[in-house]
């Protein structure tokens, strides 16, 4: 089950990340709820920051969580690359990461919360949340450090919009309930572990671009000139579409044939539409393509070489 839902008392993607999390997942198991979830992530988030979350509803509430030994380390989103998202489907992105506490922090535990998330915008109010479909899992490398691993599973066509190309933040928490109970009105705060880093790193997500070549004639006699044709599109997250993505510098390459190696004969701009167009003279055997170097929200992308038989 998924859950994608704005709280409006919850600031940081961590109790988000509690929120999204189906009971079994969210407590390994437990009989929470994700909305019992979310309710303690947020506040424990604010009462270790001396806001108020809650007032009627958490009026009973005691104490202050006190500041979970636990940091993170070697935290990489997608390898280290930028995340590149189509217009539809499920994009499930690679998270790793290592994590460091004290001896008497049990990471394993029924009731213990760990997850990495990203977001945009202000730590407070972010404009945009992405999350995993269930927390990571870690693997103990000593008694107080541990390897850890999960996604991102992002879905394109249900939550992004072209302002989503940008640099994220990569937020990453930590909640030990240790035998206390969210939804108990009397909950003792105190008794509750929280950590949270609001930027542990950033990556890119960016928009999926396709682009086509095509040489006419085919064949073509030695000297002639050929007309290459083709069009550079991005996936539009507004629209669902791909469309044509304009004033663009496209590299026209060609390889011959038996060789591995492309080398540029020119640079064209595609047009308003995204097309390109340009002419060229035809005088061994070979493959002819477009090639883009990408833009900080646009990934590179090489067409697939259209092969010109020369007489």
């Amino acid at each position: 089950m998924r859950i994608r839902a704005t709280v409006a008392a919850v600031s940081g993607a961590l109790a988000l990340s509690a929120f999204a999390m189906p009971a079994a997942q969210a407590a390994g198991g437990s009989s929470y709820t994700p909305a019992d979830l979310a309710k303690f992530a947020s506040v424990a988030q604010h009462a270790a920051s001396g806001r108020s979350a809650y007032t009627a509803s958490t009026a009973a509430d005691t104490g202050t969580p006190y500041t979970l030994d636990l940091s993170f380390s070697s935290v990489k989103i997608n390898k280290g690359k930028p995340i590149a998202a189509g217009i539809g489907g499920h994009v499930s992105v690679p998270v790793t990461f290592s994590v460091k506490h004290a001896a008497d922090v049990n990471i394993h535990a029924d009731d213990f919360i760990l997850a990495v998330d990203l977001y945009r915008g202000s730590y407070d109010d972010p404009t945009g949340i992405l999350l995993g479909n269930d927390l990571p899992t870690c693997t103990d490398t000593s008694t107080t450090t541990a390897d850890c691993k999960g996604t991102i599973d992002i879905y394109p066509g249900e939550e992004l919009s072209n302002a989503d190309a940008t640099t994220w933040t990569v937020e990453g928490g930590a909640l030990a309930l240790n035998g206390q109970d969210p939804t108990d009105p009397n909950i003792d705060l105190s008794k509750i572990g929280f950590v949270d880093y609001p930027s542990l790193t950033t990556v890119k997500l960016q928009r999926v671009s396709r682009l086509t070549v095509n040489a006419t004639p085919e064949p073509v006699k030695k000297g002639r000139t050929i007309t290459v044709t083709g069009k550079l599109t991005r996936a539009n997250w507004d629209t669902s579409t791909y469309s044509g993505y304009a004033n663009q510098s496209v590299k026209l390459q060609f390889r011959k044939k038996g060789s591995s190696t492309y080398t540029t004969l020119k640079t064209v701009k595609t047009s308003s539409t995204g097309t390109l167009k340009t002419t060229t003279k035809a005088t061994v055997d070979g493959y002819y393509r477009y090639s883009f170097a990408g833009t900080s929200t646009t990934p590179a992308v090489s067409a697939t070489g259209d092969y010109v038989d020369v007489k």
